[in-house]
């Protein structure tokens, strides 16, 4: 008789687990006899009784005739599957098709394998990073309510230690505010150099695993482990054990999500912290992200909620209800972004040394000023946003000058001139200039002033952005 196909499932840690059905089974499992065979108590070993089973249903020809068909109807799903994924494959960019094959082996008798790679992503964030720095390295801090904040009237938090956050306070809120909040807590000024040097040790268990790391911060970063370098079997293993390196070697903790892909596993990274560890299987994917309020969604802000929630869409699963055509006009390009989330869908590569897009600095006033009086400030900021950016192999073409009035309205205005600047004095001059495009009348008082260089591009690629003011 024909053996049968065995069913498979993905396991937690996204490898192919073979799953048989009890009459499928080519070894059953292990059963204890009451009695012994040779008795006469109509009692047969378990591997006898599953042959006897076998046989009648041999002997039986309505018993092969329907056998057959369900045999043939099998083959028909397995190889229209084949060629769904093989028609998906062709209509995606090479450099984004996973590796996708489709082939039975005959890893045991009468169990035909189906292979599929799927990628095994996992995002990787640092537990309150800052913080928690300055906990390890200061013993008096440990337990205690820290926020890492210079003590000032216009300072805001760069991070809170969870002891804080208890409190309400949360990274970007006003000093003021989270010292209001906390009145215990102890302010530490941020020092960024020691947590550049701790980072960079996080990349370096990173680097034992895979070289497929995309860092999006100090703290944070996606692995493609979908091959890793330690020969760990699971994608599951592998963020448990770059977990437990960061926790031994630097006395720290991290959260981490896998997931099929980066969308899904950042959300999963934030699912369990502090110091969790959070897997969304590919089969379990709607599950979780259906009942999600839409606001979880990358690139939903405030607005676009909002408008979402007019068209009665308050989550994900409503969400999917939307067709392409009419998220399109509602939301222009970012409507097919929305599509493909509401569905789980992300096929963007983890992508390491990605090139830098733009670099910028940025100060706030103690008092609000004058437009006027915002040239100390421009000139400092200039020279250390040229110092920054001799470290770039690329050159910036666009200076871009960035205002924030008393009232929080944020200005810009941006310079693409004919050759890059040169020097220091030339990316100050430039900034200074493009302040004579502001035009908010002379008494408009300012709280903050940036500098920034973006539109960067090797020395030999042409610039496609003309020179202008805007």
């Amino acid at each position: 008789m024909e053996q049968k196909a065995s069913v498979v499932r993905l396991d937690a840690s996204f490898g192919f687990e073979p799953v048989l059905k009890h009459s499928q089974r080519t070894r059953p499992r292990k059963q204890f006899r009451k009695y012994p065979p040779d008795q006469g108590n109509n009692v047969q070993p378990a591997e006898n009784g599953a042959r006897a089973h076998d046989e009648s249903a041999e002997g039986d020809p309505h018993n092969e005739e329907r056998m057959q068909k369900e045999n043939e109807n099998r083959k028909r799903r397995i190889d229209a599957r084949s060629c769904k994924h093989t028609q998906n494959l062709s209509h995606r960019p090479r450099g984004n098709r996973p590796d996708v094959s489709l082939r039975s082996q005959p890893i045991r008798p009468g169990i035909l394998w189906l292979r599929m790679a799927i990628r095994k992503i996992i995002h990787v964030d640092m537990d309150a990073f800052y913080a928690s720095v300055e906990q390890r390295d200061d013993p008096q801090l440990r337990s205690k309510p820290v926020i890492v904040a210079w003590k000032g009237k216009r300072s805001v938090v760069c991070a809170a230690s969870y002891e804080a956050r208890a409190f309400g306070v949360r990274s970007a809120m006003p000093a003021r505010r989270a010292e209001r909040l906390c009145p215990t807590a102890v302010f530490v000024a941020p020092d960024f150099t020691r947590y550049r040097t701790v980072s960079k040790s996080v990349r370096e268990i990173f680097k034992r695993h895979t070289d497929l790391i995309e860092p999006l911060s100090l703290d944070e970063a996606y692995l493609d482990v979908t091959e890793n370098k330690t020969g760990l079997p699971t994608a599951t293993l592998v963020a448990r054990t770059i977990r437990e390196q960061i926790r031994h070697e630097l006395n720290l903790t991290a959260s981490a999500g896998v997931a099929p892909n980066k969308f899904l596993a950042k959300l999963a990274s934030d699912w369990k912290k502090p110091d969790g560890l959070f897997v969304i299987q590919p089969e379990e994917v709607d599950a979780f992200l259906l009942p999600l309020p839409v606001g979880r969604l990358p690139g939903v802000g405030k607005v676009t909620e909002e408008k979402l929630i007019q068209l009665r869409i308050e989550t994900v699963g409503e969400l999917r209800s939307l067709e392409r055509a009419r998220l399109e006009d509602e939301f222009g390009r970012y409507g097919v972004r929305l599509y493909e989330l509401a569905r789980g869908i992300d096929e963007n590569p983890v992508v390491p040394d990605r090139p830098t897009k733009s670099i910028s600095v940025e100060d706030t006033f103690p008092e609000d000023v004058l437009l006027g009086e915002t040239e100390p400030m421009i000139r400092r900021l200039a020279e250390k946003l040229w110092s920054a950016s001799r470290k770039e192999s690329r050159m910036p073409r666009t200076v871009v000058l960035k205002l924030k009035t008393k009232e929080f309205k944020i200005l810009t205005r941006s310079c693409t001139p004919d050759s890059p600047p040169s020097s220091c004095e030339e990316l100050t001059d430039i900034a200074l200039r493009l302040r004579e495009r502001v035009e908010l009348g002379p008494h408009q008082r300012y709280r903050l002033v940036g500098v920034g260089l973006s539109n960067f591009r090797r020395a030999q690629e042409p610039d496609l952005q003309p020179a202008l003011f805007e």
